[in-house]
């Protein structure tokens, strides 16, 4: 049970694994794009393309998905990314249950953004659990777990396609670990527990005042959507990318340091932080210096909102 990019390499290994898919259930098709086709999630692409039966439900709670399941006789159910909460009816059909791959170390980061949020918090480390799922959000006994380093300048999607490949290792070895009876169920610590919510727009704006770290933390958390947003010479942009300023600050927050062929530097609460590329509403991303030259910006100027 899967949907988006995400969970398209845990299906893939699986497959290759050699493990018998009886399903793949993944969210109906959706209208995209300005003729507003119908577009296949990309779990129901791969899936049609190694001639796996799909299923997409509407809803779990009808008894329809419990009776397609019931005629499948899973003995696992895998999920990754699917979307919807499994009832617990679902839950309790596989004889050896149903795991989940998650993108954070639990229980820090339940829910749904947490690559993201571990960005935005400056976190260090992150990486995969694979837990029994349960009624809660994210509360199900851990099985496996794999940490990774966050690299400074790694952003949301960035980690997204190298936790998707890890999680897809880690799931195919845990299965194995069920299947012969050697992996060990561990409880979730509840004192140590947090929360990774939906992203939103409000999350977007940048507060000059913050530190440089925390900016760079918020445009690469928010990257690619909804995006990181300032006001550069009046004009709205998406800040898609940045670099951290060494030895640099004291100034204004907001104010420009630097702007020219060289980069587009600005002050924040504390150091400083340069933009290397953005948006401006209604064009296409480009390069802060490609934006500057039609839009010079005198140094010391301030951005304001």
């Amino acid at each position: 049970m899967g949907t988006p990019d995400f969970a398209v390499p845990s299906l893939k290994a699986l497959v290759e694994a050699g493990h018998e898919i009886c399903g793949v259930f993944t969210q109906p098709d959706k209208p995209k794009n300005r003729g507003m086709k119908l577009q296949a999630p990309p779990v129901k692409e791969y899936a049609l393309s190694v001639k796996l039966p799909v299923f997409q439900p509407t809803k779990l709670r009808d008894g329809e998905a419990l009776g397609i399941l019931k005629g499948l006789e899973p003995e696992l159910i895998a999920v990754a990314a699917y979307g919807k909460i499994l009832p617990v009816d679902i839950l309790e059909l596989p004889q050896m249950g149903c795991v989940n791959v998650h993108s954070s170390l639990l229980p820090k980061y339940r829910g749904a953004a947490p690559i993201n949020w571990a960005i935005l918090n400056g976190e260090d480390e992150t990486g995969i659990t694979i837990m029994y799922m349960a009624e809660g959000m994210d509360t199900g006994d851990i099985l496996a777990q794999r940490a990774t380093p966050i690299q400074i300048d790694e952003n949301a999607a960035q980690l997204f396609e190298r936790l998707s490949q890890m999680g897809a290792e880690l799931l195919v070895e845990t299965v194995a670990g069920i299947e012969a009876g050697t992996v060990k169920a561990v409880p979730q610590d509840e004192g140590k527990a947090s929360h990774a919510p939906m992203l939103s727009r409000e999350l977007s704006p940048m507060d000059w005042s913050r530190t440089a770290r925390q900016l760079h933390d918020q445009v690469r958390g928010l990257y690619p959507w909804p995006a990181a947003v300032a006001a550069v010479d009046g004009v709205r942009c998406k800040i898609l990318r940045t670099a951290l300023v060494e030895n640099a600050g004291g100034q204004t927050p907001g104010t420009v340091l630097q702007a020219d062929k060289k980069g587009l530097r600005v002050a924040c609460g504390s150091g400083a932080l340069e933009i290397l590329e953005l948006q401006p509403d209604g064009k296409k991303a480009m390069a802060a210096s490609a934006f500057l030259m039609g839009h010079p910006i005198r140094k010391g100027a301030v951005l304001t909102d």
